[in-house]
């Protein structure tokens, strides 16, 4: 399994295509939303012949969903979000013009719903659906058991964590997401982030300064 890390938008926002070796793929939280963006992000998908099967969102922030219109639109796939955040998808199109986005192309709504002990398998490789609210209210990460990798969105950060003073957002709920569910994986577990650089769960329960909260 191979991944792919862009970073996209003045949110400095992570998105992820994960694609096997019979070159299908899965495209987790499209960000981009300028044309240099977008070209950066298909000119990929094109010169490595992928094949995108699903899109998958970890929550519905603007700088999560930004291109999931473009990106539903040009392969015709399945897009999967957890049903308690399709609220917070909803309400992007009220207020992206207030972050600059005066372009937004409104995201579809979910064709699939995650939930938790769900799995996603991509050429027979599991992606199994862990929930992680507190950020937002329907956040999950993806994790690749096989290749102790999870995609965490905004719940962990290097150092960090995911703020919770936006709607839905809720400190005790995001705390018991990371202490009982993202502190359980294996230390050794690589953290790709919906912003900033990759961690490791071991480093992140030695030093994440929720530890002192």
């Amino acid at each position: 399994m191979q991944i792919k890390q862009f970073t996209f938008n003045p949110f400095q926002e992570n998105t992820f295509i994960i694609y096997a070796e019979n070159k299908e793929a899965i495209i987790i939280d499209p960000g981009f939303y300028e044309k240099r963006e977008q070209d950066i992000f298909f000119d990929f998908i094109n010169k490595n012949e992928l094949n995108p099967i699903a899109l998958l969102n970890t929550h519905a922030h603007i700088d999560h969903v930004l291109g999931n219109n473009v990106v539903v639109s040009e392969f015709n796939i399945p897009y999967y979000l957890h049903s308690l955040d399709v609220p917070v998808l909803e309400s992007v199109k009220n207020y992206a013009h207030l972050y600059g986005f005066q372009s937004y192309l409104e995201s579809p709504n979910p064709t699939n719903y995650l939930e938790e002990g769900k799995s996603i398998f991509l050429n027979n490789k599991e992606i199994k659906v862990l929930f992680t609210p507190g950020h937002s209210p329907g956040h999950v990460v993806f994790y690749l058991p096989e290749d102790n990798i999870v995609i965490n969105g905004d719940v962990l950060f290097k150092g960090s964590f995911g703020r919770v003073d936006l709607p839905g957002g809720d400190l005790e709920t995001l705390k018991k997401s990371i202490h009982e569910v993202m502190f359980s994986l294996p230390e050794e577990t690589l953290v790709y982030c919906g912003h900033g650089p990759e961690t490791t769960i071991g480093e992140e329960k030695r030093s994440n300064y929720i530890l002192s909260f």
